[in-house]
């Protein structure tokens, strides 16, 4: 089992700027995260991850860093941070903080230094190069729209950033700034915080060189994502971190990479890899995009066949070779319930439902702040309303090419960041009790009838089934440690799996749908002889435990000892 702390643990993540407002400025702060210590404490959670709340412009609401060793003044002091990292020590609960190693703002010290000539010191902390027949150096697109390159004039070159253009990416390739980035990391774990979400990370290396990315269509700009993600370097430069500073600190490490499958993923998280604990896969949150290369906006509805072999290859690969972190939606995604459930008629057992596959599975659960109880997508009527510059860039994108709004909006209210963070909806007072002043961006409008206030009070609520999910996981070894076995793997409705651990075998059946398929009992497993753990529905009386009618979106764990 090679027993762990962090694998034990189920993570709580807060946006901080959406979470909680304790001086009426309209903004999450850090004096309001330690407000809600108590709820998260009461919830069952280990860890808390915290997005970023260094000092930043907030260009890209705090992933863009201005300063890595100061706290973005929205947010409050050092001293509140100081206080919060002891709240959190004091009721047995970890920080993990969210770190930016791939770029850093343009208002970063070091960018301003890195502006001002070819030849200042650190010129080449940054990514600069000459133009190409009267443009930028090469084709490659930015995640956020538009070329990864920016026109600076006063030295007559650009600067590359994969994301905004406030976002200049760091040279990796410079030990100054490797040595300094270490420095810092090592500061933060001397402070004693217990772990790093790494934002970004696998796109720490870019193909040397820069080349232009293979162009078939002849358009300005191409989606380059091999030339600048997961490459073999990133994994020397892991280590190096690893072996000079992680190694003697015991926390928990997250990494961020995009685009790639279980056999790769080990290259990080490997047991004897030297590099992270855990890295995000996304896979699954690609199920819903129309083609490999249409990008998030343009959907398709996903496939359970798919999002069986899907998560069931990252199951079985990593399986007494590495660690998966489970999750369904964070700050960049749409609300799991809206993407996944049915957040209109059935919203909340397919809220459980989906709660019970994250925390079932082997690996790390991660809650996303108000995914507790059942927050949904938000549809604003007007762009307007909408702050996320990814968001913003698309919706300018496509009105300047001439699609029409009403197209684009649909987009919008599907997949934009926006959808998970609105407010955290804490009750049924104005603003849903996030703040007493006018929030950074409207709450979503179903505030009061889905608040925290509103959920513990109930005890059928989906908080209280999540509390009693993590209690499970604590109580029962098989939950974490279990070797996971695909059921049922062509059935459209029905995801079900075991997980068997020594003289313990788990049974979960999820209906991931709205209809009421039969569950027939696979050879060599009995109901009749198993204890029910958890449900989402109070069991019928006399039912046929050997063909089991489900109910819309129904969840069974039981447990079977042998």
């Amino acid at each position: 089992m090679n027993p762990k702390w962090w694998k034990e643990s189920v993570v709580y993540q807060i946006y901080p700027i959406s979470f909680m407002d304790s001086n009426g400025d309209g903004i999450g702060d850090l004096r309001g995260i330690i407000s809600k210590l108590d709820y998260l404490k009461d919830l069952g959670v280990d860890v808390i991850w915290v997005c970023p709340i260094y000092k930043s412009p907030n260009h890209d609401n705090g992933y863009d860093i201005s300063d890595y060793c100061d706290i973005m003044k929205e947010f409050g002091t050092m001293e509140d941070f100081d206080l919060m990292l002891k709240e959190i020590h004091l009721r047995g609960m970890k920080l993990m903080m969210d770190l930016v190693l791939n770029h850093t703002s343009h208002e970063h010290p070091w960018f301003q230094e890195s502006r001002k000539s070819k030849d200042n010191p650190k010129r080449d902390f940054y990514i600069w190069r000459k133009g190409k027949n009267g443009g930028p150096p090469n084709n490659w697109e930015s995640y956020f729209s538009g070329s990864v390159w920016e026109y600076d004039e006063a030295t007559d070159e650009y600067y590359l950033h994969l994301y905004s253009k406030y976002q200049p990416d760091l040279n990796w390739e410079h030990p100054e700034v490797v040595a300094k980035l270490h420095d810092m990391v090592e500061w933060w774990l001397k402070k004693g915080v217990d772990g790093f979400r790494f934002d970004a990370i696998a796109h720490i290396v870019k193909q040397q060189g820069l080349p232009d990315a293979d162009n078939p269509h002849q358009t300005t700009t191409v989606r380059a994502y091999e030339m600048f993600s997961n490459l073999d370097d990133v994994h020397t430069l892991l280590q190096n971190l690893y072996d000079k500073v992680l190694y003697f600190y015991d926390i928990m490490t997250v990494g961020e990479t995009s685009g790639l499958g279980p056999e790769q993923a080990l290259d990080y998280v490997g047991d004897g890899r030297r590099e992270l604990n855990m890295t995000f896969q996304f896979e699954h949150m690609f199920l819903d995009a129309a083609s490999a290369g249409s990008g998030k906006w343009d959907t398709v509805p996903w496939n359970l066949i798919e999002l069986k072999k899907v998560m069931s290859n990252w199951q079985t690969v990593l399986h007494n070779r590495g660690w998966n972190a489970n999750y369904l939606c964070n700050h960049d995604q749409p609300r799991s319930v809206s993407r996944f459930g049915d957040d209109v008629t059935c919203r909340v057992p397919s809220a459980k439902m989906l709660a019970t596959f994250i925390h079932t599975l082997e690996g790390t659960p991660y809650i996303y702040q108000g995914e507790e109880i059942g927050m949904t997508n938000v549809a604003f009527d007007s762009i307007d309303e909408y702050r996320d510059v990814e968001t913003l860039n698309y919706y300018e994108e496509k009105r300047t090419s001439g699609v029409p709004e009403a197209e684009i909006m649909r987009a919008i209210h599907k997949k934009s960041r926006d959808n998970a963070r609105t407010p955290m909806q804490w009750d049924a007072t104005e603003h849903a009790g996030f703040t007493e002043g006018t929030p950074w961006i409207k709450v979503n409008s179903n505030y009061m009838e889905i608040n925290v206030v509103q959920a513990m009070k109930d005890p059928d609520s989906i908080y209280h089934y999540y509390k009693r999910l993590i209690q499970l996981r604590k109580k029962f070894k098989v939950i974490v440690y279990g070797e996971y076995r695909l059921l049922l793997p062509l059935h459209e409705e029905i995801y079900a799996y075991t997980r068997t651990l020594d003289n313990e075998v788990l049974l979960v059946i999820l209906n991931f749908f709205g209809k009421e398929p039969i569950f027939e009992m696979p050879e060599g497993l009995d109901l009749q002889g198993m204890e029910l753990l958890i449900s989402n529905y109070e069991p019928r009386k006399g039912e046929d435990l050997a063909r089991l009618k489900l109910r819309p979106f129904e969840a069974r764990v039981y447990l079977k000892k042998l």
